[in-house]
């Protein structure tokens, strides 16, 4: 990110307190970590009990993002205790009003596969410590392992929502992707924004589920702009100001442009993709006389990412759909169909293997297989997950030619689960509703996705 880009958040207040290795339990892990409730009532009462949070961005084997928002300004310190050895780390961050008072902690050095206890003071008042609070690292890269993420999109702050947050605890994800509409804004008015995603950080069974579980999120319309937009919308840097803040992500996007980020997991690499910020703002890439969709700066990163990526599965996640809607509406890949193209005639030339195509949006959900041997190499899969607020529209269950599962359910998320300790490495998807009962699934493995 540009060092001078005043949209960008600013990480450079940071300040590391210590590391130790404790011997034994930890103090923290005493009676004392028993009674965080009744430690908390001193700091409410002076007025430093955090608003929001906390909340896990991105965790990987080594690392792990921390999110909170501050009731006033001044020095936070995140301190992260290792259940296997005592070991300790503290690193303070200032909330200032540039952050709108959001807290980014990014703590490094950590070992992989291992639980760490995690809680936030400010000065000798605890400001969080729940004992729900807990960071798991992931496997070292190339341990074979099992993963279970929920992927969904369109939230409110509605009871049926609220249903989903606990569902997905309940059914022990290890991490959560949010594909947009999390939450509804329609303003690209920063004060708008922000309100709108405090309210939405705010809800009581969101946080406890990202207490102890990355999130990774992008946008779609309504937290992008609102119905349709596309990157021509007047004021959306104010969107990605507030996005950059209230959404801890390792980068967004490049060079000020765009919240496109990748991780990694086990077998399974995500390609969170913005279909918002560069549409219809340039020339596309694929074919000059057609507009952009990706725009040519995310394409870019985009095919280097498929290239290097050694993932069994590649999801190619986005808010939406990777076909046609058919309705009135521009935002789909349908009409944005010359790079659809060019993005499969790629995956075929290069023989890209275990490529997944992951869509929200449109208040119903799907799978779809299509015939794309002849220019893939193998059928690529489409799943669609939406929605998670009790809102559907059964109209754009369209019928497809290459339609497998659909399904016209409030109150769902997409459960991946995937497993390379077998051969072939093998994906698992269930569509989950509230209640815990599953609506459809689907199952492939690495084999059905190799370039014949």
């Amino acid at each position: 990110m540009k060092a001078d880009d005043p949209s960008e958040p600013s990480w450079n207040r940071r300040r590391f307190v210590s590391t130790s290795l404790a011997v034994g339990v930890p103090s923290w892990m005493s009676a004392e970590a028993l009674q965080a409730e009744t430690v908390a009532g001193v700091a409410r009462e002076a007025g430093l009990l955090l608003t929001l949070g906390p909340l896990l961005g991105p965790v990987d084997h080594a690392s792990a993002m921390v999110w909170m928002r501050a009731t006033v300004p001044g020095e936070y310190v995140l301190e992260v205790v290792s259940e296997r050895d005592g070991g300790v780390q503290r690193l303070a961050l200032s909330a200032i009003a540039d952050m709108d008072l959001c807290l980014h902690w990014h703590i490094e050095g950590l070992a992989p596969s291992t639980r760490y206890q995690y809680r936030i003071w400010s000065g000798q008042a605890l400001v969080a410590g729940r004992p729900g609070q807990v960071i798991v690292t992931a496997a070292s890269p190339g341990t074979p392992g099992r993963v279970r993420l929920a992927i969904s999109s369109c939230a409110r702050e509605d009871e049926g929502s609220r249903a989903v947050w606990q569902r997905m605890a309940a059914e022990n994800v290890d991490a959560v992707v949010l594909l947009g509409d999390t939450p509804y804004i329609d303003s690209t008015d920063r004060e708008v924004q922000l309100r709108r995603h405090r309210e939405f950080a705010a809800v009581e069974e969101y946080q406890q589920l990202l207490a102890s579980r990355p999130c990774w999120w992008t946008w779609d319309d309504h937290d992008f702009a609102g119905n349709d937009a596309s990157g021509l919308a007047v004021g959306k840097a104010a969107s990605r100001w507030v996005f950059s803040r209230y959404r801890p992500q390792q980068t967004y996007g490049v060079n000020g442009e765009g919240i496109f980020t990748r991780f990694r997991l086990g077998a399974l690499e995500v390609f969170l993709l913005d279909t918002r910020w560069f549409a219809m703002t340039e020339a596309s890439w694929a074919d000059p006389v057609k507009p952009s969709f990706l725009g040519r700066v995310q394409w870019e990163w985009l095919r280097r990412g498929l290239l290097e990526s050694t993932a069994s599965f590649k999801l190619l996640a986005c808010g939406v759909i990777w076909d046609d809607k058919e309705n009135s509406e521009s935002d789909d890949w349908g009409t944005y169909g010359h790079e659809r193209r060019a993005l499969e005639a790629f995956i075929g030339e290069h023989r890209i293997p275990g490529v997944v195509l992951v869509g929200g949006d449109i208040h119903a959900s799907r799978v779809l297989r299509y015939a794309s041997r002849e220019r893939v190499g193998y059928d690529l899969v489409q799943f669609i997950a939406s929605p998670i607020h009790g809102e559907t529209i059964p109209s754009l269950n369209v019928y497809h030619p290459h339609l497998k599962r659909s399904a016209v359910e409030p109150h769902v998320f997409l459960r991946v689960d995937v497993d390379d300790t077998c051969r072939p490495a093998r994906l698992e998807s269930a569509l989950i509703n509230r209640h815990g009962e599953v609506v459809f699934s689907y199952v492939m493995t690495a084999d059905d996705l190799k370039p014949a």
